[in-house]
């Protein structure tokens, strides 16, 4: 996936992932209640959502069109790490060092990231 996604369409993302295939007012209503965008604005992301390949609609059921995620919560969130990586030029020892520096990163994480690094066979 090369499309960006800002952080309200993540958020967006994130309901279809949890739902499946729902519609605006599925996806607005799961938003949490304090500080529910407005139908009009969850539907106008919706849609951008589709131009953008991240969301398809599947069927219409009345007058409410149905939509479902194309993409995948790993490859969207992918995306999303390269291009912080990639304001770190590209390095994930300043990603790391910065972590550390703002207390982001402890202990028990840099163990998980050991175990996974492991499982894949310190392979990038």
């Amino acid at each position: 996936m090369t499309t960006r996604l800002t952080r309200f369409e993540l958020q967006l993302m994130e309901q279809f992932w949890r739902l499946g295939a729902a519609s605006v007012r599925e996806v607005q209503e799961s938003l949490p209640e304090e500080d529910r965008p407005a139908y009009t604005t969850v539907q106008t992301i919706v849609y951008r959502l589709v131009d953008k390949g991240a969301v398809r609609r599947t069927k219409k059921i009345g007058n409410a069109h149905i939509f479902e995620a194309v993409i995948t919560r790993k490859s969207a969130y992918r995306r999303l790490m390269d291009d912080v990586l990639g304001l770190f030029g590209g390095s994930a020892a300043a990603v790391m060092a910065h972590l550390v520096d703002s207390g982001k990163l402890t202990l028990r994480d840099l163990k998980e990231a050991e175990q996974m690094l492991a499982r894949k066979g310190g392979k990038s």
